[in-house]
């Protein structure tokens, strides 16, 4: 066995690289990013191990990578201009999915988090691998995500006061 057991996870790479860069072809470039990471790196990866989480570990870093570096060229920030979806030709049209909107509206610590545990099934404890944070980190994210899509469904999301702070005594 060798790089070839990375074929079967293609699609998994390509459904969650579209649901972090936002567009087709910057994921596109992501999964090609990861795969070629992967075949250079072959030799870290740990037979008997989890290959799909390995991958998925490969690729949340290397956009993240991404981010930070668009954040400090040219003293701009490139989420404005990747989020727009110019490309698109039903972005504007008023039958939206309300979903896709409740997800585009989370941030990419929550939709990250949601998007692994519900669409990819991985447990909190792999997706915490995955992310490189705690199990808490995990839970607490994926539970600021769930009540946000669901007040963004119930289109109570505008309208919802903030959660105040506490001031706790020590």
């Amino acid at each position: 066995m060798g790089v070839e057991q990375i074929l079967a996870h293609i699609p998994a790479l390509r459904r969650y690289a579209r649901l972090l860069a936002g567009d087709a072809a910057s994921a596109d470039d992501l999964v090609q990013d990861t795969l070629e990471r992967a075949c250079a790196k072959w030799s870290l990866w740990k037979p008997g191990t989890a290959l799909r989480a390995w991958l998925m570990t490969l690729m949340h870093n290397l956009y993240l990578n991404r981010v930070r570096d668009w954040r400090h060229d040219d003293g701009h920030d490139v989420w404005d201009e990747r989020n727009e979806r110019t490309h698109e030709p039903m972005r504007h049209a008023p039958d939206m999915l309300d979903l896709e909107r409740a997800l585009a509206r989370l941030s990419p610590t929550l939709r990250t988090v949601l998007l692994l545990v519900s669409v990819e099934e991985y447990t909190y404890a792999e997706a915490a691998q995955i992310l490189e944070v705690p199990i808490g980190t995990v839970m607490s994210r994926l539970h600021r995500a769930r009540e946000a899509v669901r007040l963004s469904m119930d289109g109570t999301a505008e309208t919802a006061p903030p959660h105040p702070l506490q001031l706790v005594k020590r």
